[in-house]
């Protein structure tokens, strides 16, 4: 049984929460994601590198990460 899970991707000023699901395997290295979710999340780090905030935010919640000061 898959089950949904929240990875985090970063680039630049930006971050970004991306739904994937992982797919359980009891031989030894798993939970996998499937090769759509592995470039579902290439897709985004890639957009947030470029600064298209608009096509990342069409696959992910988009983040903006700004520095605070102590």
């Amino acid at each position: 049984m898959n089950r949904k899970a929240v990875r985090f991707v970063h680039a630049n000023e930006y971050a970004a929460e991306v739904e994937i699901e992982l797919i359980p395997d009891d031989d030894a290295w798993g939970p996998y994601i499937s090769k759509d979710d592995a470039m579902k999340l290439d897709r985004v780090r890639s957009a947030l590198k470029r600064g298209d905030i608009s096509a990342a935010a069409r696959e992910a919640r988009v983040f903006k990460l700004m520095p605070l000061s102590a």
